[in-house]
């Protein structure tokens, strides 16, 4: 199949072209893919006819799936999660579900419902805001560990949420989860560094809950600096890949409370490994029912 991949920074993002996830793809294919998405970290396609199963199936090609997520229930599918600006807003950095012990490795998601001005989403390389650091702190933060939770969630609580936004909270917060990882994680298939916080970080071990605080602010300016992001501005029947081990991510909330759905179906991941060889722990929580947690992180 020929295709032409279009880099779109120069740290993050390609345009797939001449493509269609819908489509039957050979082995060659998805080799290639996943090359690219290796070095780009987020990848997007344009695929008007792609439905929820052939989602599923794309994301398949990259390896298992995960249920749609470990407290809130499936959409169109079980491993279909709706992500419906009427009852969630996710306007807060973040990587998907590392209050598990294994967070999803690959994340994709579907256009559906688009506002006719705003609703995009960022997309942020980690392995770039690693490598931005200051020699002497990069240093510390291959030795630092961080505690992420589903009850701690995005760290701005919003005062005046709708009944169906406090609904969807509840439901989310319903079973807690609590996982501790590297802030610097090592990637599996690359072996690139990557700043591995986010929205679902209670705290730094080790350190006060204002140290962390000041801590994660400063990590976190890293991230998102604008030359370490991809702003894409969706439209409708477009699918948005990105390697959910480092990268952050946030959608913009900018559209005026029009209408906004979108659809994620993520690749199950492996437990993260640290600088040292160290290996994430499940602290709170049995996520197996969500993603089957590899062999060797059971005893990490």
């Amino acid at each position: 199949m020929t295709f032409e991949i279009h880099q779109l920074t120069a740290h993050i993002g390609a345009r797939v072209v001449g493509l269609d996830p819908a489509d039957d793809l050979g082995d060659d294919t998805v080799d290639r893919l996943r090359t690219a998405l290796g070095e780009h970290k987020a990848l997007v396609f344009d695929s008007p006819h792609l439905d929820a199963v052939g989602q599923e199936r794309f994301a398949a090609r990259f390896g298992p799936l995960t249920a749609a997520h470990p407290t809130v229930p499936g959409g169109e599918t079980p491993r279909v999660l709706d992500v419906d600006s009427d009852v969630n807003k996710a306007n807060e950095w973040h990587s998907d579900v590392t209050f598990v012990v294994n967070p999803p490795a690959i994340t994709t998601l579907r256009s559906i419902v688009v506002p006719p001005y705003g609703g995009e989403t960022l997309v942020a390389s980690s392995a770039a805001a690693y490598r931005s650091l200051p020699d002497r702190l990069r240093e510390w933060a291959d030795t630092l560990w961080a505690v992420h939770t589903n009850v701690y969630d995005y760290a701005e609580p919003r005062p005046h949420r709708k009944a169906a936004e406090a609904a969807y909270r509840e439901v989310f917060e319903s079973t807690p989860y609590e996982a501790s990882h590297p802030v610097v994680r090592v990637h599996p298939e690359t072996g690139e560094r990557g700043l591995f916080v986010g929205g679902f970080v209670r705290g730094i071990e080790g350190l006060s809950t204002t140290e962390s605080r000041d801590v994660l602010r400063l990590l976190q300016a890293h991230v998102t600096r604008p030359e370490h992001v991809l702003r894409w501005s969706w439209q409708p029947g477009q699918l948005l890949v990105f390697d959910n081990r480092i990268t952050q991510h946030y959608a913009i909330d900018n559209y005026d409370d029009q209408p906004r759905r979108l659809s994620r179906v993520t690749v199950a991941g492996d437990v993260p490994v640290s600088v040292s060889g160290e290996s994430s722990r499940a602290i709170v929580g049995d996520s197996s029912h969500y993603s089957v947690v590899p062999e060797e992180g059971v005893a990490a």
